[in-house]
């Protein structure tokens, strides 16, 4: 049995993980004797359950583990040198042992387990009539929230409204369409009893639960309901799009107009989640967010250069295939937002003729040609020197890297933690949403009138005109694409991908290094086997087929 332990306003409130193994006995204990019967009878009992519900996010906005689940082993990402989940990204023998699904598996149903407690005890916890359904909509948004990750991973499997108190060891198969009713049910029930604004960053409101309830119709093919959901969120007026892309990703602009649902982390590390033997034991290994690290190249062994601050720590996890890259035309201004592709010299040491702040490295989607490379004194990774002419990965060290989530405001150039709120939906993708919505409802010339409000604002100066998409541009893979150029990174393209039919065919089209081993029950994770070692029935509860 694992015990779980969540610290909230100094002192420990005890949960017992309904799917934990039974491998490892520890003796329950609790120092303080508060027991959830005393503690959530009272509001400020009850707001430390509420909070805590949220921290559970943290295990995969801003962490590896996300990422690895999300984005890589898609069309857009392959791995990197420093790949730790290549059986991820490259479906390299892809098992229940593999560790970022066992972390998400666990906290995740934790997390479902917390909801579901606090929506029955809500009636007993001594809150106001006016906020007593905002606490509730807030526990139903993140229960669905939860659920969503949990369905569209694994599929049809563990399904419960009810909290566990004890030890369980029998898990069911539950339909996908009963999940995701209950999903629709606690997304309406909190989009109508949610403000428009919370006193307390980050938490839900009645826009994010909109926004994410026209994800879910949009997923479902509701396309009708995605698309007045979607508008309602539009018509709103209560979220604005940032006229310059780049400016989304600057550390001075975390809390832009244009974000309506986010993971918040603090300036304050010690707030966050990182794991600490006396406050935190059940924290994660890596705490805070940890995308800045994921997507650097490997540039400070390059003559010229050092390790700073400013470029970053570069794990070297990820990398774009070509195909993400050649998405972006010359007139779109979000490849530069998204992109860095130059390094400039900052050591001491460097090679003869080159100044500190002079280029000592670039890395380019494009060929340069050979003469002109011979005649700069820095280093050059062009097209060809990072992909094979059929696409795959020529040199996984060195490429064009993602700089959204670079943040130089960290202390030191080794911290591994960085403030950075995670943008889990943002105005963009509602627009997005709509657009997808009305193609597949037939009316392509309102698809493209969506679809033109962001590429307007991505055009660069004067090339406005040349970024207009007109009707007959609008195919379920345009719209893929243009999700792409729109949210790379943004932790969302696997799902993408896999409610539109497209994971499979875009993959081996796009993306040849994640191809070579993948196959066609790929579309769902292998159940972790920690959860299969643990259950006693077995012979109804299997892993998913295709795995071992």
């Amino acid at each position: 049995m694992n015990l779980y332990f969540v610290k909230r306003t100094g002192f420990f409130l005890l949960f017992l993980l309904t799917f934990a193994s039974c491998e490892n006995v520890l003796e329950e204990y609790n120092p303080s004797g508060l027991t959830a019967e005393t503690v959530y009878t009272t509001p400020e009992g009850f707001e430390t359950l509420v909070n805590a519900a949220y921290t559970y996010q943290r295990w995969w906005y801003g962490k590896e583990e996300g990422y690895n689940i999300a984005e890589t082993g898609t069309d857009i990402w392959t791995s990197g040198a420093g790949e730790v989940y290549r059986d991820l990204t490259q479906y390299l023998n892809l098992q229940g042992s593999n560790g970022a699904l066992t972390s998400i598996w666990r906290e995740f149903y934790a997390a479902v387990n917390l909801c579901n407690g606090g929506i029955a005890r809500i009636d007993k916890a001594g809150l106001s009539a006016t906020l007593r359904p905002i606490r509730e909509g807030e526990l139903r948004f993140l229960r669905a929230f939860y659920y969503w990750h949990i369905v569209e991973t694994w599929g049809g499997v563990h399904f419960t409204t009810e909290e566990t108190n004890g030890i369980v060891s029998t898990a069911n198969r539950t339909p996908v369409e009963t999940i995701y009713n209950q999903i629709f049910e606690d997304l309406k029930y909190a989009a109508t009893n949610l403000p428009v604004t919370q006193p307390q960053y980050g938490k839900v409101t009645k826009g994010a639960a909109q926004a994410f309830l026209a994800r879910m119709y949009l997923t479902r093919g509701m396309n009708k309901e995605a698309l007045e959901m979607a508008q309602a969120v539009l018509a709103s007026n209560t979220y604005k799009l940032e006229t310059n892309y780049a400016d989304l990703w600057k550390m001075s602009n975390l809390k832009t107009k244009e974000a309506i649902y986010v993971v918040d982390y603090s300036v304050n590390l010690a707030l966050n989640d990182l794991v600490n033997s006396t406050f935190n034991p059940y924290g994660h290994s890596r705490g805070s967010n940890s995308g800045h690290l994921l997507f650097l190249m490997k540039y400070d062994d390059r003559p010229g250069m050092i390790r700073d601050i400013v470029n970053g720590r570069p794990f070297n996890r990820y990398m774009p295939t070509r195909f993400l890259l050649d998405l972006y035309s010359d007139d779109d201004n979000r490849y530069d937002g998204s992109f860095m592709q130059a390094w400039l010299a900052n050591s001491t040491s460097r090679p003869a003729g080159m100044s500190l702040g002079d280029t000592a490295v670039v890395c380019t989607r494009k060929e340069i040609p050979d003469a002109f490379e011979a005649t700069r004194k820095y280093q050059t990774y062009d097209r060809s020197k990072i992909y094979n002419a059929n696409g795959t990965v020529k040199d996984n060290l060195r490429y064009p890297t993602l700089s959204k989530f670079m943040d130089a405001t960290r202390a030191s150039l080794n911290e591994a933690q960085s403030a950075r709120d995670v943008f889990v939906i943002r105005l963009a993708e509602v627009y997005l949403i709509a657009a997808e919505a009305q193609m597949k409802l037939g009316n392509n010339q309102a698809a493209a009138d969506y679809i033109n409000v962001l590429r307007t604002r991505a055009a660069k100066a004067g090339k406005a005109a040349a970024m207009q998409v007109k009707a007959a541009d609008m195919t379920l893979d345009f719209i893929l694409d243009e999700r792409a150029r729109e949210l790379a990174g943004e932790q969302i393209r696997w799902f993408d991908l896999k409610r539109t039919g497209k994971l499979l065919e875009r993959i081996r089209a796009y993306a040849p290094d994640n191809a070579v081993n993948l196959q066609d029950y790929h579309v769902l994770r292998p159940i972790p086997q920690t959860q299969l070692d643990a259950v006693t029935n077995k012979t109804e509860f299997k892993q998913n087929a295709g795995y071992q």
